[in-house]
């Protein structure tokens, strides 16, 4: 099993590259009219969890992303996956 150090050698500059293209996506966000969405508000509350302490916060962010309402549609009304479960009208 790799070391912190050797991580941190091998990923860093990965995880810092995906850190800052985050932080632009969100100013990107920010710099446009218009009231958030589900998916955005998804992903303010992802984050959070991964400055938590613990060795599941990939798993706790993909959960806040899935849909937990207990009713499954039988058919989609679209196809394709938005990403973040749409909230119950």
């Amino acid at each position: 099993m790799p070391s912190k150090q050797e991580l941190l050698d091998l990923q860093f500059i990965d995880a810092r590259h995906m850190l800052i293209n985050l932080a632009a996506f969100l100013d990107r966000i920010d710099r446009h009219p218009g009231p958030d969405d589900y998916r955005f508000t998804a992903l303010k509350n992802a984050i959070p969890i991964l400055l938590e302490q613990g060795p599941d916060r990939a798993k706790a962010i993909l959960e806040s992303f899935s849909d937990q309402h207990p009713n499954i549609d039988t058919s989609a009304p679209f196809q394709g996956a938005s990403g973040a479960a749409r909230p119950e009208n």
